[in-house]
C-alpha cells in the first residue's frame, strides 16, 4: 500500500483553507491534509505529533497573527530537521519585496493564490507534478 502524502496548509483563513484543500483533494485522492492556523502552531505541530512522519509538503501564507509566515519560514529553514521539507508560501501577496524576502528566507516557491476555483484546481495538478 502506498503511504499518503500529507500536506500542511498553514493559513489563518478558514474558507482559504477549505478551499485549498478541495481543490488538492479535487485533483488527487492519496494524500491528507492538516489545517494549522498560524506559524506558532505549526511549530509546535511538527515538535509533537509529526515528530515522527513529517509531512510531504508545507504551504505557508505570509501574512498570520502570531508567528507570521515569514518567521515561520526562517525558522523552518534554519532546523537541519525541517529545512528539508518543501515550504510554498501561497499568498494573496503578489509584491516583489515579499517574494524577494520569501526566497532569501529559503522558500522552495512563491505562489499568489488564484482568483477563481479552477485557476487553484490547476495549480494544485502542477504542485501535485512537481513537488508530490
Amino acid at each position: 500500500m502506498r503511504l499518503k502524502h500529507k500536506i500542511l496548509i498553514v493559513d489563518d483563513d478558514a474558507d482559504d483553507r477549505e478551499i485549498i484543500r478541495d481543490a488538492f483533494q479535487s485533483t488527487a485522492e492519496d494524500q491528507e491534509y492538516q489545517f494549522i492556523e498560524n506559524g506558532d502552531k505549526l511549530m509546535e505541530y511538527l515538535e509533537g505529533e509529526a515528530n515522527e512522519h513529517l509531512p510531504s509538503l508545507i504551504l505557508l501564507d505570509l501574512n498570520m497573527p502570531g508567528k507570521d509566515g515569514r518567521e515561520t519560514l526562517k525558522e523552518l529553514k534554519i532546523n537541519k530537521r525541517y529545512q528539508c521539507i518543501p515550504t510554498l508560501v501561497f499568498t494573496t501577496s503578489s509584491s516583489i519585496r515579499d517574494k524577494k524576502t520569501a526566497y532569501e528566507l529559503g522558500a522552495n516557491c512563491f505562489i499568489t493564490k488564484p482568483d477563481t476555483f479552477n485557476k487553484l484546481v490547476e495549480l494544485t495538478k502542477c504542485i501535485n507534478r512537481l513537488w508530490l
